[in-house]
């Protein structure tokens, strides 16, 4: 059986996930991963809430959905960034507190420790619900946290004033101090965390992310949450990236992006415009609509064996989000495919015969 295809919430904040949730299930989705904002899924009330995990199951077996992953990338950008105003528009009260920028990144890790703790909770909850989905039990067989890192030395992406090696390893090293504590809560709670490879993030490439291995001493709970759309239009070998990974991914996001249609006013970095300016050298599409090569990547995702969920994470400023995400979700189930159990030229074998 192909993979299931699932929807991140994170872009539907703004809906209710009981209103979200059918929805869903009319688009076509098989699952959902689930933003740990919005009402979407609640850290706090899954760990102290007696009734809340099994509201959240009741609601997603109610729409015959299934849960493979939660995320938390707004809370995961502030443990290592340096904090500034517009990190309070993403993070809880509690979280930003006075907003003093250390304080931040404290309450940030405790908070994506605390995340682990409920996706163990909460996905131990869901077992019985899930086994008994036929081809969506299991997947990958891991519980998994997406999310961000957020990167101290972003910043310094463009080398002047002159940057050293030197300074940049200090990035590296003050990321491993901060999520090394991390990693190992989520080793006690048998969770694996995600980074979505992504600009702003310590890992923004593959080098990068080779790095942010070895950083945390390649910790086996540091994996990654594959999206070819923050590859791509940075000219990154978004294929090669999961042969050299393979092992590493643990979740993988379906996103499309185009690059090379603007009108040559604008660059790889932006040009500070915002999304949908028709000048921009780049944008996010609905899958299937941009340069992200897709049958590439299933034959790769085939190649090394990841049987996880393929959660689409739709942005497109261009289209309607529900008709984007149906035909998405279309799209995706289409262009899947279970990999072959034998050698296909094996019944030419007389033996076999």
């Amino acid at each position: 059986m192909a993979r299931p295809v699932t929807l991140f919430t994170g872009q539907w904040a703004d809906l209710p996930i009981a209103e979200l949730l059918p929805q869903v299930k009319n688009m076509g989705y098989d699952g959902v991963e689930l933003a740990c904002w919005g009402d979407h899924f609640d850290v706090q009330k899954a760990l102290n809430d007696a009734d809340y995990i099994s509201s959240m199951w009741a609601l997603l077996e109610a729409n015959d959905l299934s849960c493979f992953a939660l995320s938390n990338h707004l809370v995961g950008q502030c443990v290592c960034d340096l904090i500034d105003d517009r990190h309070k528009a993403i993070l809880s009260p509690e979280i930003w507190g006075d907003g003093e920028p250390e304080g931040v990144r404290q309450r940030a890790a405790q908070e994506l420790i605390d995340t682990a703790k409920a996706a163990r909770k909460f996905m131990d909850a869901g077992r019985d619900y899930m086994a008994s989905r036929s081809g969506h039990s299991a997947a990958s067989g891991k519980v998994v946290v997406n999310g961000f890192t957020g990167s101290s030395i972003w910043h310094a992406l463009y080398a002047f004033p002159p940057t050293s090696q030197e300074y940049l390893e200090k990035g590296f090293v003050d990321f491993a101090e901060r999520f090394t504590p991390i990693l190992d809560a989520f080793e006690k709670e048998d969770v694996y965390f995600a980074l979505e490879v992504h600009p702003t993030e310590i890992a923004f490439d593959i080098t990068s992310a080779r790095r942010a291995l070895k950083a945390v001493g390649d910790h086996p709970r540091f994996g990654f949450n594959y999206d070819p759309s923050h590859l791509g239009y940075q000219g990154v070998d978004y294929v090669k990236f999961i042969y050299e990974f393979g092992e590493r991914i643990f979740h993988a996001h379906m996103k499309d992006a185009w690059w090379g249609h603007g009108n040559g006013d604008v660059g790889v970095f932006g040009g500070h415009t915002d999304f949908t300016d028709s000048r921009r050298y780049w944008d996010f599409r609905s899958v299937g609509r941009g340069d992200i090569n897709f049958e590439e990547i299933i034959v790769a995702l085939n190649d090394v064996t990841y049987t996880g969920p393929l959660s689409i994470e739709w942005e497109d400023g261009r289209m309607d989000r529900f008709e984007g995400a149906k035909e998405s979700c279309e799209f995706t189930k289409k262009i899947d495919f279970s990999p072959s159990d034998m050698a296909f030229d094996a019944a030419f074998d007389k033996d076999e015969q």
